[in-house]
């Protein structure tokens, strides 16, 4: 009798495991055209909270820890990149263009393109509800797996893969933004869904007269929901468009 409990303990265990495949990480080392020394630390950067709650495994084992590291990783290489780049342009347009390159948008659409969904690791719930789709988690992944990159490999190697799939997407970025008009888009979005706004207030001015930095900030529903620097208020606006549309998930 006794061993007979135990045989069913080992099946259910059993299928357990297998309800939550393991991704193909030799595929994906394809993709990300790096191969990882430890294992653990990719297919941790591929833990989405959801699977942990699925598998018993404490919180920790999420991919939000190395989410947070790959952020500053990657916002370093990335403000590195743009100061050697853009040696003539101000701190502003700096910031500007950062923002550009690492916003969520952005990350979860070289997510899409390394088909980096197809790899995370999520329960069923999630699943069903778009999970390996959704903008957030994906940007999230992309982070993570920078993170893990930069422990498995060091700097270096991770600067290498930012600046071939982050910085590289500039010039591409900058002619979407010249043909796109953010204020026009949020005020299209604030009528379609009747929420009051936008509106734009100057919340700081710095600079002398002949190079003034201004600091706008975009309301709706009197909310500040997004602020944009630049070197006039025109482009200050249209940042803080830019940045509402993001906190509205509408970008």
């Amino acid at each position: 009798m006794t061993l007979l409990i135990l045989e069913l303990f080992r099946k259910l265990f059993r299928l357990k495991k297998n309800k939550f495949p393991q991704p193909n990480l030799i595929k994906l080392s394809r993709l990300l055209h790096y191969t990882f020394n430890d294992k653990q630390l990719i297919l941790q950067a591929l833990k989405h909270r959801s699977y942990l709650a699925s598998t018993g495994e404490d919180r920790i084992q999420s991919n939000e820890r190395l989410e947070l590291l790959g952020d500053a990783v990657l916002g370093l290489v990335v403000t590195e990149h743009l100061y050697k780049s853009f040696p003539a342009e101000e701190e502003g347009r700096l910031t500007n263009l950062k923002s550009l390159l690492v916003n969520r948008h952005n990350l979860s659409r070289i997510g899409r393109d390394f088909g980096l969904g197809e790899y995370l690791l999520l329960n069923d719930a999630e699943e069903r509800s778009g999970g390996r789709t959704r903008e957030s988690i994906l940007a999230d992944a992309v982070e993570a797996i920078i993170g893990a990159i930069y422990l498995d490999g060091g700097l270096e190697i991770a600067k290498d893969f930012i600046n071939k799939n982050v910085t590289a997407l500039l010039e591409r970025i900058l002619d979407e933004e010249h043909s796109r008009n953010y204020k026009s888009l949020l005020l299209e979005h604030c009528q379609s869904i009747n929420l009051d706004g936008p509106t734009y207030l100057v919340e700081e001015e710095s600079g002398p007269d002949h190079n003034k930095m201004f600091t706008v900030a975009a309301f709706v529903d009197k909310k500040k929901i997004g602020t944009g620097r630049g070197l006039s208020k025109k482009v200050a606006e249209q940042m803080a468009a830019h940045e509402a549309l993001i906190s509205l998930n509408v970008l």
